[in-house]
């Protein structure tokens, strides 16, 4: 590591090294107790634009050398000095960096949120807090791609989030297990999902949350012990943690179908009143396009209480393809009051005005689709040939 004297011309955006903390001593004095070590050269990065001489160097260059230090080696030589340096020079700057990171993460900037969170991960080193945000920011960029329809993004994405879970869930801290249980939940991996509820009900005082629980949607803001205890029976009430059922939806979303149909009709012996099993029995049908036992699925699957957003979709697809246009409406329709912004549901009634045809109303839809998510497969494909005004 070379440092440079006093007088140096600096190039823009470079990241240098020098031992001039007479600024920082000056700055320090009064604030903190920090004793600086001047034998130890200080990372330093410089705008992206113009020449600067070390006199001109402020703090806040400093700060941004030192972040960036520590992100891209964060154990070095100095990093655990630097960290002491940069608390010192600005103690309230992890938490001020966390606000930014989730604010970005909320207003759908998750690029800039994760980059936020490297350079904190690298000044608080492997901190619980740091590991639970970054597993909730992966996974609202995760959901955020599988609502555009981004699928391959997708899964890659959640990929990662069940990384940063399982990293977090090593060292636990406030609600981990519970935001934990829940992302497995929404994954289908139902067993996983009990282990870490289980694990949240054991914990001594499982609703002290990190500043980053706000970044949660609604559904997490209940009282935690609550939801953690009726989630958990419902999942060991209706056997969703059988491995059987696992393998289904798992074999379902690589493809094979008709694998994944015999595990879930192996599920379906055993839990013959499981709703989410007729559900996922009723999807692998359905990807094979045998709209019959598919529908029939997915109306048992309904009548056993399994009624959401995507049981109804997916009822409707099936509805639609059998010529059943007024009931595939019906359903959509449903579907649509309890997610008014799901692109899959609107573009789907947009196909369906287009077998009736009512080209204006199919416009309508798709246009909606369009604001919400233009990447949607199926908008898309309207989009290339929309029909005439």
């Amino acid at each position: 590591m070379e440092t440079e004297p006093l007088g140096t011309k600096f190039a823009a955006g470079k990241l240098g090294y020098i031992t001039i903390p007479l600024l920082l001593q000056k700055y320090l004095a009064g604030r903190t107790n920090f004793s600086l070590d001047f034998s130890i050269p200080l990372p330093v990065e410089l705008p992206p634009e113009g020449e600067f001489t070390a006199e001109q160097i402020s703090v806040e260059m400093f700060l941004s050398g030192i972040l960036r230090d520590l992100s891209e080696n964060p154990e070095g030589q100095h990093s655990a000095y630097y960290r002491e340096l940069a608390e010192a020079l600005r103690p309230n700057m992890p938490e001020e960096l966390l606000e930014a990171a989730m604010f970005k993460a909320r207003n759908g900037n998750y690029t800039m949120a994760l980059e936020i969170l490297s350079l904190l991960e690298g000044l608080r080193s492997r901190r619980p807090e740091l590991l639970l945000s970054k597993a909730v920011v992966l996974e609202a960029r995760a959901l955020a791609l599988e609502n555009a329809a981004k699928y391959p993004e997708a899964e890659e994405a959640f990929t990662q989030t069940e990384q940063a879970y399982e990293t977090a869930l090593g060292l636990p801290v406030g609600d981990t297990f519970f935001k934990a249980g829940l992302f497995y939940r929404r994954r289908g991996d139902y067993r996983r999902a009990a282990d870490c509820l289980a694990a949240y009900l054991n914990t001594e005082d499982p609703d002290i949350s990190p500043p980053e629980d706000q970044m949660q949607d609604p559904e997490s803001q209940r009282e935690g012990r609550v939801m953690a205890r009726e989630l958990l029976a419902e999942i060991r009430n209706s056997g969703l943690d059988d491995e059987a059922f696992r393998g289904a939806l798992e074999l379902i979303r690589k493809g094979e179908e008709e694998k994944g149909i015999r595990r879930a009709r192996e599920f379906l012996e055993r839990r013959p009143g499981a709703g989410k099993g007729w559900f996922v029995l009723g999807w692998g049908l359905r990807r094979l396009s045998r709209w019959e036992d598919g529908r029939a699925c997915f109306e048992k699957a309904l009548e056993l209480g399994c009624d959401n957003p995507d049981a109804r979709n997916e009822l409707a697809i099936c509805l639609m393809e059998e010529g059943h246009v007024d009931r595939a409406e019906e359903e959509l329709k449903k579907a649509l009051q309890l997610d008014p912004h799901n692109v899959k549901i609107i573009s789907n009634l947009g196909v369906l005005a287009l077998k009736r045809g009512r080209d204006a109303e199919a416009e309508a839809f798709f246009r909606a689709a369009l604001e919400l998510n233009g990447e949607d497969p199926v908008v898309r494909a309207w989009t290339k040939s929309p029909p005439r005004p």
